[in-house]
């Protein structure tokens, strides 16, 4: 039951701190659009969003069972996790506004799919192989995207120990993925193993995305 409980929470928390940017994404696109139109477009090209990313995760589910591929799913979670500390590019920036009603559908549903890819991935990997608990997770967290993004944004910014509570997360999850892969699973059958390693992995993560910053937070001012 704590195990469910946990990846449910996982879920949560990776869909919420990795996906921050996405109501953003779906604002910008939308705003040249008349009040009434903006509406509609934020509805459809969220129904379409949602659809297309609720569907690669299930898909990406079924995948992590093949062996040795979760655990490259793992190495590559490190990475996201890492990049959620240090990246500091303005993704949204590069979204086109959509003049019209379709563009605007069109340019939420695909700026929402490439801002989520490595979401998709995380989502997956935390449920589990559980179908059921993923949909669940999405079906809480995605609403709270959708509707409370420029909340979760501010809360974001203002205490930035949220964003090392998502990657520390997502380092867990990938320690997590390593030592369940199919493949690996018989070099780590002590138990203190599976509390070693995905604490091995967060602390990873942490630590480098604490070094990093603090070795390129004064470049980071004198460019601002």
């Amino acid at each position: 039951m704590f195990e469910y409980l946990w990846a449910l929470i996982s879920i949560i928390i990776i869909d919420l701190v990795v996906s921050g940017d996405n109501a953003m994404v779906i604002a910008l696109a939308s705003r040249r659009l008349p009040e009434a139109q903006r509406k509609r477009a934020i509805f459809w090209g969220t129904f379409g969003a949602v659809g297309l990313r609720v569907s690669l995760t299930v898909v990406a589910v079924y995948l992590l069972k093949v062996p040795l591929l979760q655990a490259i799913g793992g190495v590559f979670l490190l990475w996201v996790a890492i990049k959620l500390l240090i990246d500091n590019t303005d993704e949204e920036a590069n979204i086109k506004e959509g003049n019209t009603f379709g563009a605007a559908i069109r340019t939420i549903i695909m700026a929402d799919l490439v801002l989520s890819l490595d979401n998709i991935f995380a989502v997956a990997a935390a449920g589990k192989e559980h179908i059921s608990l993923v949909l669940i997770g999405l079906a809480i967290s995605i609403p709270i995207i959708v509707w409370g993004s420029t909340v979760i944004l501010k809360l974001i910014n203002r205490f930035p120990i949220l964003i090392y509570l998502g990657a520390g997360v997502l380092g867990w999850t990938a320690g997590n993925m390593l030592i369940d892969d199919k493949l690996l699973a018989p070099i780590f059958t002590a138990d203190f193993l599976h509390y070693l390693i995905p604490a091995f992995t967060t602390l990873l993560v942490v630590g480098f995305g604490k070094w990093w910053t603090s070795r390129h937070k004064p470049q980071l001012e004198a460019e601002a």
